[in-house]
């Protein structure tokens, strides 16, 4: 007898390893996912030493290493390395990224004088400086003690010109011109209808408003020529005279002479410029700011949307719907339903959000917009309503299966103790079944949150833009415009990692983009989690 219990003992321990095994290898693999995306996606913003490079062929080379890689078709028993180099001044040198084989590099120094700087255009530039010519006329050499001190100031001047400058022809400009798209519309109707006194007025409008267009544009051309602007003149690596106007200039600095807090510092200035700051060169420099706020408020929009049609819908299958055949074929199609490719759903949303409902709305409340506008239409295109919705459609099974998985846990002793104390069913439904089983329909939820906030292929179908000019929330009313269109992170990725006309420029951007989109997901989750973890402590005692 004991021999048998010895032999049927470990009966089952294999499967228990390969278990832990198949645990282990899924963590390591997001774990090494994760640090491959930190690891990459930091060391966009840090500031290494810039060096000068001396090559056999007798160039010479100022640029940030970007990446060390084994040479194409170098033998595997001794591999040759090639190095590239960012090299910057890309309407100089045709372009930024230049690869060098280790081999041919004689020698590379890090001299103090190198200055690093990033420009609204054409990418960064890595020169030697030679005069800094300043706003008032004023040359100043950069071997004089003073240089570097009236440079940055300089450039802290020019970016408050260029800060100016952008006000006046991007926002009020742009606030001049949608009110006389809407003033001309208003025209051609009055002009249709054969109102003389609205054709008048109109057009009082419309020369008042191309007044103040006047205006503005005299202001912004005021801005710029109203002072010199302030120039630098330096070398690049072929003893070429580059001539940079500081308007143009984004942050300068010198790479080999900043300690450890100075690269801190800088690291997080360029943080902060990528999280806040719009997007320049093609969405391969600058900031992600539109791209945020598109991502999170389509977000938060399709889970206020996909929660209460999911959680009604478990409650009549779970709670009212006869047991039969058709309640089996409803709920085999509700799980098939999730299974359904994404692109699918986004072709529906076109084909049904966009041309169907959004052309009914624009025929209903916008037809003087479609018939004195050129048939521009406000809702019969992709926007920011049609993305939320088509995900809210895509995730609806998971809160449909989460949540009558919740209520199917709620003891059946609390249903019958509410019934008997004289509560109707639905009484006890809203009262007893919802409250208890809400950290359950949270899960769904959350679950909902974080496929539909890493979609891409149906937003590119129902709205979303490699660059929006405007936000969805603004101060014109309704101040939330849900029939714009927007940018998102996933697209983001994706455009830059297939659209980009300079892959090696966007490289380093597709891992910054992908960091934010997780950490962006991780937040929102965990707001979420913790919502969750209050009810489900809040209603422990009733569940268990």
């Amino acid at each position: 007898m004991a021999s048998s219990t010895d032999s049927s003992t470990p009966r089952g321990e294999a499967f228990v390893w390969f278990t832990g095994l198949g645990l282990i290898i899924g963590l390591g693999m997001v774990i090494g996912l994760l640090s491959l995306v930190i690891v990459n996606g930091i060391t966009v913003f840090w500031a290494p030493q810039v060096p000068v490079a001396q090559v056999d062929d007798g160039r010479t080379l100022i640029g940030q290493l970007a990446q060390r890689r084994v040479r194409a078709g170098s033998p595997a028993d001794n591999p040759r390395y090639e190095l590239q180099y960012q090299v910057g001044l890309r309407e100089l040198n045709g372009n930024s990224y230049l690869w060098v084989d280790e081999a041919k590099i004689k020698s590379e120094s890090f001299p103090a004088d190198v200055l690093g700087l990033e420009r609204v255009e054409n990418g960064p530039a890595f020169v030697r400086p030679q005069t800094l010519r300043k706003s008032d006329g004023k040359v100043i050499a950069a071997t004089d003690a003073g240089f570097e001190d009236a440079f940055q100031a300089e450039v802290a001047a020019a970016a408050v010109v260029r800060e100016n400058l952008i006000e006046i022809t991007r926002h009020r400009i742009g606030d001049v011109n949608g009110e006389m798209d809407k003033a001309r519309v208003a025209l051609r109707r009055a002009e249709d209808l054969k109102l003389a006194d609205e054709v008048e007025a109109r057009r009082r409008q419309i020369a008042g408003l191309e007044e103040r267009f006047a205006t503005l544009q005299a202001e912004a051309k005021k801005v710029v020529e109203g002072g010199a602007v302030a120039s630098l003149v330096s070398k690049d690596a072929s003893n070429r005279e580059v001539v940079v106007p500081l308007t143009q200039v984004i942050r300068a600095w010198f790479p080999n002479r900043l300690d450890t807090w100075g690269r801190v510092k800088l690291f997080f200035s360029r943080l902060g410029e990528f999280v806040f700051d719009e997007p320049r060169e093609a969405n391969t420099e600058g900031g992600l700011m539109p791209a945020i706020f598109g991502t999170l408020v389509m977000t938060v929009f399709m889970s206020l949307m996909v929660t209460p049609f999911g959680v009604i819908t478990a409650i009549y299958l779970r709670e009212y719907a006869q047991q039969g055949a058709v309640l089996r074929i409803v709920r085999i199609s509700v799980n098939n339903l999730a299974g359904v490719p994404s692109i699918v759903f986004g072709v529906f949303g076109l084909g049904f959000f966009v041309y169907v409902l959004g052309g009914s709305i624009d025929q209903l409340f916008f037809a003087d917009q479609l018939k004195y506008n050129n048939n521009t239409p406000v809702f019969g295109t992709g926007g920011l309503l049609w993305c939320s919705l088509t995900l809210a459609l895509m995730t609806l099974p998971v809160v449909i299966v989460a949540t009558e998985e919740a209520l199917a846990a709620v003891p059946r002793g609390m249903r019958e103790a509410s019934l008997a104390t004289g509560a109707s069913k639905w009484q006890t439904i809203r009262d007893i079944l919802l409250p208890a089983s809400a950290p359950g329909i949270l899960t769904g939820v959350i679950l909902a949150m974080a496929r539909g906030a890493g979609e891409v292929a149906p937003l590119m179908l129902v709205g979303v833009v490699k660059l929006a000019p405007t936000l969805p929330f603004d101060g014109s009313a309704p101040f939330l415009h849900m029939d714009r269109k927007f940018m998102h992170l996933g697209f983001h990725v994706y455009d830059l990692g297939f659209q980009s006309p300079d892959s090696d420029a966007a490289r380093p951007m597709v891992f910054a983009t992908t960091l934010l989109l997780i950490f962006l997901v991780v937040c929102l989750n965990i707001g979420a989690i913790t919502i969750r973890n209050r009810l489900r402590a809040r209603f422990k005692g009733a569940s268990f």
